[in-house]
């Protein structure tokens, strides 16, 4: 008899109950569950390798193969980070993906190059040696942010991953009206309604179904959306048919690395910045699986982030975080089994060596993807107002600390040039609304309850 996800068959040999997040769903159900992982997170995936080659002048060969480098590195830094190895990875349903702060700062390295003369494979290399060594650094400086979590009440943690998830909904809404705002066509009406559609299907499929479709709603939501898509002639298959059907991925392909010192710098302010964020990241998940997070946890997953950002040097591509928009389909799956992103982990290698199949991935409309980024990023807040609801608000000190917290998260998002006579170096800081938040709401609660209300029970260290 095939167990379910959430129910596993019991083994009278080991009368332990298995964790949810320990228990294997079935094949079949384990890859459909996965590939809904993979679909959530392959536009902000390959964004990054987009926004940097194109930047460069790249060639089109070259921008693909940055593209196979990302998938490829993004599959084995989330194997390491939901399956686990000795001293790495948090072992829950995270998936990991290059992270966006580093964008500006990569940005600041490729126009300084031009300004030089210098060749783009220099610029690249500059940019590969940065990135490794702020992974290197971010392994020792792991265990120090790693106990950071004792000042992670639930008003700052609930205050956060509500930022989190109203960040992400810019994300969503870009998505349901066509990508970026910048296109002639964002808003159109066409895309508006397809993404409609596709939340209206994913709606239908949880509140009438049970069980496995119930739970990989979102997946078929995207597939149903797809199809649509591509019989309105929507969808372009035009990379799909050129694309070979195995690539490798080789290391350094861009030339050896070059380590300077300003640019290392740089990208070690990311690196902080990516590790708070994980910190809030990885909180929210084990609200949400109801798992308890240890600080011994935290700094295993933050080496995870480390030495994935160290691996995305290597293997061309760019520093590595949990990412957020997977977290929002945790919520709505409730299937809290950390095996579906170690599934998903080793989809991302195969689409990795395979850009054929990457292509058929990627021809997804974004739209289409807006639809579902609705449902899982409005999960996540969710999940804050949740946590926050369990917060004693006749205390007037809890109440500013998340008034306050929950303003300065929205700076960037709704006043994006508030800080632009700060200066460069801090952009990857002052940029992220959910750093903003988090800074703020760890200070305030200090401020107002003092170091006596700081050591939530779910991080505590054990």
């Amino acid at each position: 008899m095939v167990a379910d996800v959430k129910t596993i068959a019991n083994d009278p040999a080991e009368p332990a109950a298995v964790s949810p997040v320990d228990q294997v769903p079935p094949p079949l159900t384990l890859t459909a569950l996965g590939l809904q992982h993979v679909l959530v997170m392959y536009a902000g995936a390959v964004a990054v390798p987009l926004i940097i080659g194109r930047a460069l002048s790249l060639a089109p060969e070259q921008v693909a193969l940055l593209i196979s480098a990302d998938l490829f590195a993004c599959g084995l830094a989330t194997l390491i980070q939901a399956f686990g190895l000795p001293g790495f990875g948090i072992r829950m349903p995270v998936m990991m993906g290059v992270t966006f702060a580093s964008v500006s700062p990569m940005m600041a390295m490729i126009a300084s190059g031009a300004a030089g003369g210098i060749p783009k494979e220099q610029v690249l290399a500059t940019i590969y040696g940065s990135v490794i060594a702020a992974g290197v650094i971010g392994l020792v400086l792991a265990s120090f942010v790693g106990r950071l979590a004792r000042f992670f009440p639930p008003v700052v943690t609930g205050t956060v991953i509500l930022v989190i998830g109203v960040s992400l909904m810019r994300i969503g809404i870009d998505w349901a009206a066509g990508g970026q705002s910048s296109a002639p066509d964002y808003g159109a009406p066409l895309h508006l309604g397809m993404a409609l559609f596709v939340l209206i299907v994913i709606l239908a499929l949880t509140r009438f179904t049970k069980g496995v479709v119930a739970r990989i709603a979102v997946l078929l939501g995207l597939i149903v959306g797809s199809a649509v898509a591509a019989a309105m002639g929507l969808m372009k298959f035009d990379h799909v048919l050129t694309a070979s059907w195995v690539g490798v991925v080789k290391p350094f392909a861009f030339g050896l690395p070059v380590f300077q010192p300003i640019p290392i710098l740089t990208m070690v302010v990311v690196m902080l910045v990516v590790m708070i964020e994980s910190t809030g990241m990885f909180l929210a998940v084990g609200q949400m699986v109801e798992k308890p997070v240890k600080q011994s946890d935290l700094v295993k997953g933050l080496r995870a982030d480390a030495l994935g950002t160290i691996l995305g040097g290597v293997f061309n591509t760019f520093p590595y975080t949990s990412y957020s928009q997977n977290v929002g389909l945790v919520g709505v799956t409730g299937v809290r089994s950390r095996w579906v992103c170690v599934a998903a982990g080793a989809i991302m290698i195969v689409l990795g060596l395979s850009p054929k199949l990457a292509a058929v991935v990627e021809a997804v409309p974004a739209y289409v993807l807006g639809g579902a980024g609705l449902v899982m990023f409005g999960m996540v807040a969710a999940t804050g107002v949740r946590i926050l609801a369990a917060v004693d608000f006749s205390d007037r000190g809890n109440l500013m600390t998340v008034a306050i917290s929950i303003g300065a998260g929205m700076i960037p998002l709704v006043a994006t040039k508030f800080f632009q006579f700060m200066p460069p170096v801090l952009n990857p800081l002052l940029g992220s609304g959910i750093v903003l938040s988090m800074i703020a709401a760890v200070l305030l609660n200090l401020y107002y309850n003092g170091f006596g209300a700081a050591a939530p029970a779910e991080a505590k260290a054990g």
